[in-house]
């Protein structure tokens, strides 16, 4: 097959696997960017009154009631005011900042991650026997630490781009002087959380989906899931998990965009004390900032994704098969 493997047990080369991954992360990036950068503005913003700290003044005189009138710059008070103030303010183009970032790191990630589980996945299934049932949440874990030790670098990159407007050169700026000040681990900043997050929500991502996608076949009594099968089964695992792994995500997101802030210096970075200053920050809401753009994200994103990624493999097993019964046909006549 052009220097290809064999197809892998379930019809396709790993090729063919890779090829179907990337074509559905482009769709779904460019599809999903705008719900990402306003939930990324959401999670950066900090409360600018404190639980602890709720008096501001003004002439020197203290007023209590100050919050009636206050208003923090830049402040979004929820998903519709960010997507109207971002638009308004900086662009309509804003909206999908930090893109090319996204489309660099959806080729990698994608091909390690969802060759790594379907590859993982049928190896375990055999091994596992009885247990195969298994299988999906454990290679899904295994196959996404990988991915995540991988792009972390580009995923801080566009945090930071979507936290706020910046040149590129300012970015350069920011990233130089960390690597300065903290070394090359700083890239990594936010693999921690990235880790608690994306582990635990790959393995319930797939356990579900899975688990989804055998009910619906057999409430459809079909063999072969359809494209509405895989569309549900994707979107319900996906808010599933979402809603689950959230403050990870907000605190992925504040250890991002922290980088190179000289007031973030002197704190803690560990998961943990970054969620304890969230929830003196903001109280315990605070860590579940921007879960209404990420569930609105995620539904089409995994709707999207997997369904794009199970067309394509379908498309290549289908012609795999043709080319295989191809040359027996002829024979035969």
């Amino acid at each position: 097959m052009s220097g290809q493997s064999p197809p892998a047990g379930d019809g396709i080369t790993p090729f063919q696997r890779m090829v179907a991954s990337c074509s559905g992360a482009i769709i779904t990036s460019l599809c999903v960017t705008p719900l990402d950068v306003v939930r990324v503005r959401l999670q950066s913003q900090k409360n600018p009154f404190p639980k602890e700290k709720c008096f501001a003044y003004c002439n020197g005189l203290e007023n209590g009631n100050s919050r009636a009138w206050y208003k923090a710059p830049g402040h979004f008070n929820g998903t519709l005011d960010a997507f109207v103030k971002i638009v308004r303010h900086e662009g309509i183009k804003a909206l999908w900042s930090g893109l090319p970032p996204t489309l660099v790191m959806a080729v990698p990630s994608t091909v390690i991650y969802f060759t790594c589980y379907d590859q993982l996945c049928l190896a375990l299934r055999v091994r596992m026997g009885d247990r195969a049932q298994e299988a999906p949440p454990l290679a899904a874990a295994i196959a996404r630490v990988c991915s995540v030790t991988v792009i972390t670098p580009l995923e801080l990159v566009r945090t930071k781009m979507q936290s706020r407007k910046m040149s590129y050169r300012e970015l350069t700026d920011c990233i130089r002087s960390a690597v300065q000040m903290e070394g090359w681990l700083s890239l990594w900043r936010g693999w921690g959380p990235m880790i608690y997050r994306d582990v635990p929500f790959s393995a319930m991502y797939w356990y579900n989906y899975e688990k989804g996608k055998t009910w619906l076949c057999e409430w459809y009594n079909t063999r072969e899931p359809t494209f509405t099968i895989t569309s549900i089964s994707g979107s319900v695992s996906g808010i599933i998990a979402s809603l689950l792994t959230l403050p990870f995500d907000v605190v992925k997101t504040r250890r991002q965009v922290e980088l190179g802030e000289l007031q973030a210096k002197n704190l803690s970075y560990s998961t943990f004390s970054v969620m304890s200053r969230i929830v003196a920050q903001d109280g315990f809401g605070g860590l579940f900032k921007g879960c209404l753009p990420r569930l609105i994200k995620v539904a089409p994103g995994c709707a999207i994704m997997i369904s794009t990624y199970e067309f394509g493999k379908a498309f290549f097993r289908k012609q795999n098969q043709e080319k295989i019964l191809s040359p027996l046909q002829t024979s035969n006549t």
